[in-house]
């Protein structure tokens, strides 16, 4: 090469150097992570074991069993299960957005007929995996609606949402029917799987009754709370009770429903019993993230699903008498459609890949420090994500596994039923905390590199994530992990790692060409690698029981999981 190209090209490394230096991606620095796990934060409690979705007819099928028994086995912990159309009229046929059970329908001169037959096979399938039914009363069965046609509706994606709606979403037309229904399913649960068993479950009214879901006024979901409420207290007395799983309570009028509700709780005039009040076991709402497409590339907003978690708990904590009882996140996600899939919604192409998991990581540890902010007990938070029978392969449905096959995403939750024991204080320099992230998203010129950390008395857990809201790949970070308090002597550390090469097994399948059909020895191959994966081989790591410090690279959204053991 002669002196004017060696110029060119040393010219041209300076221009490319000095672009990703400000490109406001680049993050050369080393970011040091301490975890002190002598200062205790409190039980870390699994709220990460809570999953939902639409189509509850899913349940029993193929792939519906093999993912249920995969999230039955991320932890020792009881997972609860969501689902919506437990008592919608029809034929037991699953499509997207819809689910029924006929539960419920009427002979010739209205008198009421029940038929748990599919219920208890959506409900065995949960209870032979030691999984705990989130019972939601909803949606209206047709013989008992005001507006029954027309009842149900044919979704597909690119629908506008609310062609979802029909006569399952209006108010009862008797609401001592609706409320003998209710008792019999409680009194039917309890002979079936026992008055314990029963006791363990939740039960909560309808779905996002601030929006379509409902047709009815605020006072007639609360008319008909009394109602259910009060069915399922006569059935099984201890069964515990909640709502009003409004969503979007950062907004006025999901915020004033959502207190017009507990004014009820507290001090309403019962419209059954005629008392003060109502039975609340539980409190429920939904919060959501927006990403959107910024210049041809997925942007996400973790903001405003932590500021509407903010604005739920803020509303909770309002109430002296109420702020004690365990909120369940009924729907928390980085937005509001499951089956509004990639192909259609570009928006949603975050889904198949890493930023999904390291925006859980990143989401989850910060509804941690939010419900310790407002000192109010979060019992779960609902991962609204399944699986979709006899779909294209990765789609880019909000899913938790494709035709079978695990999503990078659903390692972060085998990762968070790895962590046991307490939360343990996390510092250093971190350019993210909850307040910034809630309020601002993660939108700055750095990532959000940050840790979530537990510990017990045999065994300590930390986990890392690299995420940021704009799904740009930019060179791996290092990362120095020093955690302070492991026993003198050696220590078993095992590194899990969920990037581009560990625990994906959708870019194994872009590496196979993208099959359609793939063939069963790529299907094994997939299986395989959509397992949680370690980076490295098990070591022994000779602590001095001081302090012991790991340096990581960690590639943008991806996610670390150090564990120690002793």
């Amino acid at each position: 090469m002669n002196q004017t190209g060696v110029f060119r090209l040393a010219l041209g490394l300076l221009l490319v150097a000095n672009m990703i230096c400000t490109s406001g991606f680049a993050q050369k620095d080393t970011v040091a992570i301490q975890v002190d796990l002598g200062k205790s934060k409190g039980p870390m409690k699994p709220i990460w074991a809570w999953f939902g979705y639409d189509e509850p007819n899913y349940t029993y099928m193929k792939d519906g069993k093999k993912l249920l028994t995969e999230i039955s086995r991320l932890s020792k912990v009881p997972v609860y299960v969501r689902a919506h159309s437990l008592l919608v009229t029809g034929d037991g046929k699953a499509a997207l957005k819809w689910g029924s059970t006929n539960a419920y329908t009427e002979d010739e001169k209205g008198n009421p007929v029940y038929d748990w037959t599919i219920i208890d096979k959506i409900f065995d399938t949960y209870i032979e995996r030691g999984m705990k039914p989130i019972a939601q009363i909803g949606f209206m069965p047709k013989a008992l609606s005001t507006k029954p046609e027309p009842y149900q509706h044919h979704w597909k994606p690119g629908d506008k949402y609310f062609t979802i709606e029909g006569g399952w979403a209006y108010p009862p037309k008797d609401y001592k029917k609706f409320a003998a229904l209710v008792y019999e399913w409680v009194k039917h649960s309890v002979a079936r799987y026992g008055k314990k068993e029963v006791e363990s479950w939740y039960w909560e009214l309808w779905n996002e009754p601030n929006i379509d879901y409902w047709k009815g006024t605020v006072e007639e979901y609360i008319k008909m709370y009394d109602y259910t409420a009060d069915a399922v207290k006569r059935a099984l007395p201890t069964a515990r009770i909640g709502g009003p799983e409004v969503t979007g309570p950062q907004s006025p009028g999901a915020a004033k429903f959502m207190r017009t509700f507990l004014n009820h709780i507290v001090s309403g005039k019962n419209a059954v019993t005629g008392k003060t009040g109502a039975p609340l076991d539980v409190i429920t709402f939904h919060a959501k993230g927006s990403p959107h497409l910024v210049n041809n590339v997925v942007q996400m907003n973790m903001g405003t699903q932590l500021r509407d978690i903010d604005s739920g708990f803020t509303i909770v904590a309002s109430y002296p008498s109420l702020k004690h009882l365990p909120i369940i996140i009924g729907e928390s996600d980085p937005e509001g459609c499951a089956a509004c899939s990639e192909d259609v919604y570009p928006s949603n192409a975050y889904r198949n890949g890493t930023m999904y998991s390291s925006y859980t990581a990143a989401a989850f540890a910060r509804k941690y420090d939010l419900a310790a902010a407002h000192g109010v007990n979060l019992a779960g938070a609902v991962t609204w994500a399944f699986e979709f029978e006899d779909q294209a392969w990765f789609r880019g449905f909000r899913d938790l596994a494709s035709n079978g096959v695990d999503k990078p995403v659903l390692n972060v939750f085998r990762m968070f039923g790895l962590m046991k024991g307490n939360l343990v204080e996390v510092s250093g320099q971190l350019n993210y905390d909850y307040r910034l992230v809630r309020d601002s998203s993660v939108r700055g010129a750095k990532a959000d590199i940050n840790a979530l950390a537990a510990a017990d008395g045999h065994s300590a857990t930390v986990m890392v994530w690299n995420y940021h809201d704009d799904n740009i790949l930019v060179p791996a970070s290092p990362v120095n992990v020093t955690v302070k308090g492991l026993p003198a002597g050696a220590v078993l550390m095992n590194h899990y790692r969920i990037d581009g090469d560990h625990s994906n097994a959708y870019e194994v399948w872009k590496k196979m060409g993208s099959p359609q059909q793939p063939d069963a020895a790529q299907i094994a191959t997939l299986e395989k690698a959509g397992q949680l994966q370690l980076a490295g081989s098990p070591e022994w790591i000779h602590s001095a029981g001081w302090k012991t410090t790991v340096r990581l690279q960690l590639p943008r959204q991806a996610v670390s999981l150090l564990q120690f053991t002793w």
